[in-house]
């Protein structure tokens, strides 16, 4: 059989593909749904017959089968503009990417803010339509990741819960240490009227970096932001005006950091002269302030790559049990401080 041929009579079957190759047509399925029980001289003449014949299997007759969709859930719980706001969700979600496309899976991106869209994105998650789902930007005590894992979805969240862990499994960063290890620096640096710009206090990072912060300093001197450079810039002016003799700021993002330093130089305060800086991520904004800001560094593309090992370790069952991932952060001094 030709490839013109198969190809001008619709689209090639799995029993062509198996004459074209000369074996049968369960060593064609065995190939095609990944099977180890197939020689390599049988691969490699099914894989050309593949490619010769243009074949592409059937998703849904192979999902009966195998009963896997070969797609994967990315959900994150925030608005569309601060998704494409925030550099930290380009990051990760390239590494999830990327580790899924290595392992031939599908990504799906889903974004859900509003209790309509939360209540569609679990609908769509619990009637197998996913194999299972990465969780991203959780807010406040979530009972999601809890009602998949109830409904049979495999699931891995990005931060641990605020409440109790529980039976959840979750990759994060030492948001507090990395916080802890910004304030002694300053510390260390002569710096004694430090204060911090908090993320939220709804969400894992927002109140661990606030922990490593009191963990040196006590209550302090807290503004609270949402992540945003907007937010960074308010916190700011409301430091100011409240304790005009601070001399450093702990910032929980660099876009609040960014935000925030814009106002100092409105005020006319240099920056680390007057009024050093810190900010977490170590994002690309960090290379591009003036001048450069120290940042945390969280190993963003760990996390990503972390998070679909133990998912895909929960779907195939090779490690079913909850698992906790927390990934080392370091400070990255630059000449804000």
């Amino acid at each position: 059989m030709t490839t013109e041929r198969s190809r001008a009579s619709g689209r090639p079957t799995l029993d062509q593909v198996a004459s074209h190759a000369g074996v049968g047509r369960g060593t064609v399925s065995r190939v095609v749904n990944g099977s180890d029980k197939v020689s390599a001289a049988a691969r490699r003449a099914v894989e050309s017959a593949i490619a010769e014949l243009g074949y592409v299997p059937n998703r849904a007759a192979r999902t009966l089968v195998t009963q896997r969709t070969d797609s994967i859930a990315l959900v994150i719980f925030e608005s569309g503009r601060r998704f494409f706001a925030e550099p930290f969700f380009g990051r990760i979600v390239q590494s999830i990417s990327s580790a899924l496309v290595g392992r031939n899976l599908q990504l799906l991106l889903m974004i859900a803010q509003s209790p309509e869209e939360r209540h569609r994105v679990e609908g769509f998650l619990t009637r197998q339509h996913v194999d299972g789902a990465l969780l991203l930007s959780l807010h406040g005590d979530d009972a999601l990741p809890a009602k998949l894992e109830e409904r049979g979805v495999a699931t891995v969240r990005a931060g641990r819960p605020t409440g109790p862990v529980g039976s959840q499994t979750f990759v994060d960063a030492d948001n507090r240490g990395g916080a802890r290890a910004a304030i002694e620096y300053l510390r260390v640096r002569g710096r004694r009227r430090i204060a911090a710009i908090a993320g939220p206090q709804d969400m894992a990072p927002g109140v661990a970096r606030l922990a490593g912060y009191r963990d040196v300093l006590g209550p302090g001197v807290v503004a609270i932001g949402d992540f945003s450079e907007e937010s960074g810039e308010a916190a700011m002016r409301l430091l100011l005006e409240r304790h005009p003799d601070l001399d450093a700021v702990f910032a929980a993002s660099d876009l609040m950091a960014a935000g925030a330093m814009r106002v100092l130089r409105e005020r006319g305060l240099r920056v680390p002269a007057d009024v050093a800086m810190i900010g977490f991520d170590d994002s690309a904004i960090a290379g591009h302030t003036d001048p450069g800001l120290t940042s945390v560094h969280q190993p963003i593309e760990e996390m990503g790559e972390e998070m679909v090992r133990l998912l895909l370790a929960k779907i195939d069952g090779s490690d079913p049990d909850p698992q906790q991932v927390v990934l080392s952060t370091r400070l990255v001094p630059r000449g804000s401080a």
